[in-house]
């Protein structure tokens, strides 16, 4: 699971307002071009182009393009060694793009520096599911529940109940059924607990 990006526009005043807010704004064409123009301009202070990196990097991995998002990982890890977001959201580009094991240190480290992260615990559960470690896996789903709460937990009813494997309430409460549901799913290295577009109506 990719973590989205939140920041505050004080630290980027300097740069061109307009490339700012497209790089850190919805549109996902006008971010990386956003983005590009904060990167190229080389004057920005602070963790200005680091995020920038990281952001064109999410946007190339929402697009599908994961080795040119990993590219743009490595730049913002190379920058801030410990930025546990870009660490995660790489260890899931190699995930996405079936480079499943070059993913797990990354999100091992993730977790060192954000043991909280429910995103973190998402994507290293589907990385342990998809190199056939269920247990570990149904362990992560866990800890992304009890870190990520009532949303993280109503995602994961939503995809399961999405592919037939549970049939209980929708309401983000975690239930026996649920973790049956979840137990069936890491066993499949396929099975994917997250609904479409992660998103649960």
């Amino acid at each position: 699971m990719i973590v989205i990006l939140a920041v505050a526009a004080g630290p980027y005043a300097s740069a061109r307002a307009d490339a700012t807010a497209d790089c850190f704004g919805e549109d996902l064409v006008r971010r990386i071009a956003g983005c590009t123009e904060l990167i190229e301009r080389g004057d920005q202070g602070g963790d200005t182009r680091i995020f920038a990196y990281a952001m064109r990097g999410l946007t190339f991995s929402i697009n599908g393009h994961f080795e040119a998002a990993i590219r743009d990982y490595d730049a913002a890890i190379a920058l801030k060694p410990d930025f546990a977001i870009a660490l995660n959201n790489r260890a899931w580009a190699y995930f996405r793009w079936g480079k499943t094991a070059a993913g797990l240190p990354d999100v091992e480290k993730s977790l060192q520096l954000n043991p909280q992260s429910q995103h973190a615990f998402d994507t290293r559960a589907h990385i342990r599911q998809a190199i056939g470690d269920p247990e570990g896996a149904l362990s992560d789903y866990d800890g992304a529940m009890r870190h990520g709460g009532v949303p993280m937990t109503r995602l994961y009813q939503c995809g399961l109940r999405g592919l037939g494997f549970y049939s209980g309430e929708i309401d983000g409460i975690l239930r026996p059924e649920l973790t049956e549901a979840l137990r069936k799913c890491v066993h499949d290295k396929a099975c994917e607990p997250l609904p479409p577009g992660e998103k649960c109506p």
